[in-house]
Formats: C-alpha cells, sequence, structure tokens
C-alpha cells in the first residue's frame, strides 16, 4: 500500500464541485481501491473527508494458473504448495513447466545417471540452475528429492604418478604436494622404492580434499589401480588434522579397502625431529579439530605412539616437509 494526501488524490479533479470530490472519493474507498488513513484526522469541511488515505493494490486473479496446476501438470509433480502459494508460482512457473515438459517428452533419460550440471542443462538449459540458482528450490516445491533426477556430484579429479602398474602394489596417498612432487622426483630418478618400501603409485590428497576426490576412486583411476590385491597407505602432517584426514579417510571406505597409515614416512619424520626437541617444533595451528580416535596410533608400537601423544598434547606438530628428497 501507498499512502496519499487527499489533496494529490483530488489533484486532476479541481475542477469538480466539492460535493462531486466527496462522492468521487466514496466510491473509490467502496470500490476498495484507497482506505481512509484515520490517524490523519478529518478536512473540517461538511461532508468531512480524510486528509490521508491508503491507495490499495488490486487484488489478482490467479484462476488461470490454479487450473494450470490442477489440470496441467503431471501427477509426479506435487501441487500442493503452489496452490497455497499462487503468487510465488507465477515467479516460479517458467522453470516449473520446463521441468513438467521434460519429464513429459525425455523421463526415460532419468534411467541414465548424469551429473548435476549435465541434467540441470538437460532439463533447463541452465548448467549450474541446480547447483547455484533455484533448482533444488523448484524441487522441493514440486515435491521432489535430488535423487528423483538420478545425478553424481564431480569431484576434483585425483592427481596421481603412475610409476609401475604392475600389481599387486602399494599405492601411497600423500596430503601435502611438496612431498608429492619430492617423492615423484624420486623415483623419476629411478628409484623403486621410498624410505625402503616398493611404491607403485603416489596420489596427491590435496589434504581434506581426498575425502571428497576418494569417492570417485573406482570410477576414474586406472584399472590396475583398483586391483583387489593391492595396499593403500596414508601419509600426511603429524598434527591433529592430519590425522583427522587419516581416520576420516579410512572409515568411510574400510568397507572397500583397509587404508594403513605410512609407517616409514611416520617414524622417519619422528627420528629426524628429535634434534629439535618437542618444544622447538612448530607449535600448533589455531582452531585444528582436535577429535581424533586412536585407529591412527593402533598401527605404532606403544613407545612411539607415546611420542607422538607427547607431541601433540605440547600443542607441537611435524609437517610432511621435515623429509626432503634425500631422505627418500
Amino acid at each position: 500500500m501507498k499512502r496519499i494526501s487527499l489533496e494529490k488524490l483530488l489533484n486532476q479533479h479541481k475542477y469538480l464541485s466539492y460535493q462531486e470530490q466527496y462522492e468521487l472519493v466514496l466510491r473509490q474507498i467502496q470500490d476498495s481501491r484507497i482506505k481512509p488513513v484515520k490517524a490523519s484526522g478529518t478536512n473540517g469541511k461538511s461532508p468531512s473527508l480524510y486528509r490521508e488515505y491508503w491507495v490499495l493494490e488490486e487484488a489478482k486473479d490467479y484462476t488461470l494458473l490454479e487450473q494450470e496446476l490442477k489440470f496441467s501438470l503431471l501427477p509426479v509433480l506435487s501441487v500442493d504448495f503452489y496452490l497455497r502459494h499462487l503468487d510465488i508460482y507465477e515467479q516460479d512457473r517458467h522453470w516449473v513447466l520446463m521441468l513438467n515438459e521434460y519429464l513429459r517428452h525425455n523421463r526415460h533419460k532419468l534411467d541414465s545417471r548424469e551429473s548435476l550440471n549435465e541434467r540441470s542443462f538437460e532439463i533447463w538449459g541452465r548448467e549450474k540452475f541446480l547447483t547455484r540458482e533455484q533448482g533444488r528450490r523448484i524441487l522441493k516445491r514440486c515435491g521432489l528429492d535430488e535423487c528423483f533426477l538420478n545425478t553424481y556430484s564431480t569431484t576434483e579429479p585425483l592427481a596421481y604418478y603412475s610409476h609401475t602398474r604392475e600389481v599387486p602394489q602399494k599405492l601411497l596417498i600423500l596430503e601435502n604436494k611438496d612431498t608429492f612432487y619430492s617423492m615423484r622426483c624420486h623415483l623419476l630418478e629411478g628409484n623403486d622404492t621410498i624410505l625402503g618400501t616398493g611404491t607403485g603409485t603416489l596420489i596427491y590428497g590435496a589434504g581434506k580434499g581426498i575425502v571428497r576426490s576418494f569417492q570417485d576412486f573406482s570410477l576414474c583411476v586406472e584399472p590396475y589401480m583398483k586391483e583387489p590385491e593391492n595396499q593403500i597407505y596414508y601419509f600426511g602432517d603429524l598434527d591433529y588434522e592430519g590425522i583427522g584426514i587419516y581416520e576420516k579417510l579410512a572409515d568411510l571406505f574400510s568397507a572397500e579397502w583397509e587404508i594403513r597409515p605410512f609407517l616409514p614416512g611416520y617414524k622417519a619424520m619422528l627420528d629426524k625431529a628429535v634434534p629439535y626437541t618437542i618444544m622447538n617444533l612448530p607449535k600448533t595451528k589455531e582452531q585444528q579439530n582436535r577429535n581424533i580416535r586412536e585407529l591412527f596410533f593402533s598401527y605404532f608400537d606403544r613407545d612411539t605412539v607415546q611420542y607422538m601423544k607427547d607431541i601433540l598434547e605440547q600443542d607441537r606438530y611435524i609437517p610432511q616437509e621435515i623429509l626432503n628428497i634425500t631422505d627418500f
């Protein structure tokens, strides 16, 4: 509603007599076009008029939209929400009708999985409609779950270096980029072992990114890497975050793989850290999630576990970068 003064309301009707102006205002009130602001007081004339009025918006007729919802959309699309909010349907209508047409003529395409962006473009002609625009909201308003569209999320592809494709072999996931590069250079120089352990493939984990990327391991890697006889190891910083990444990764994929800590790497880090003494090691970065369990420690002997816990409990850590190519 918009507030307007009596003077402005009658501005274009100055040629009328006061009685005619009064009747004009009265008709507009009766037709629900305006409503008096009683707090504004009257103009002191007879018959009196209020000094200010609310200009009322004309109520929209949604009859056609209501009929469309009831009789034009496929039964798979719920119309309950939109029947209660016809004004919102008016805004969403273009996208809802595109979804309706897709399901009417191309529902068979849902039998094949596609990426979110591919399906989004297929239905709405906009590749980011489901991920960055109102696609998910419209699905919800239509009573559909995202899984109805039979899509999958894409992740950053695993970056890896294959030194050999022989199987069985050891695959080593590395938390940090420097260690990945240095170990790759070491193998490219003609070496077959890292810290005395034969290693066939290096995988760059990119910190926490490995948890998401590894979800597509069976889909995006070469066949030799998926051989069940292979063994997968993880090697990262010796801090709460690095241990947490390992434990989450190991838990999530325990049904398919037993991912183990790379013991030679961690032991080499600990040995090289001895001359520094614990309090001369770097301080633990702030805001690290310290909620780790015993899975990581269960692979080490008691003395090694105690040494690692002493480091962590004194808010210190050992970065992977303590090791370099000359150590491998």
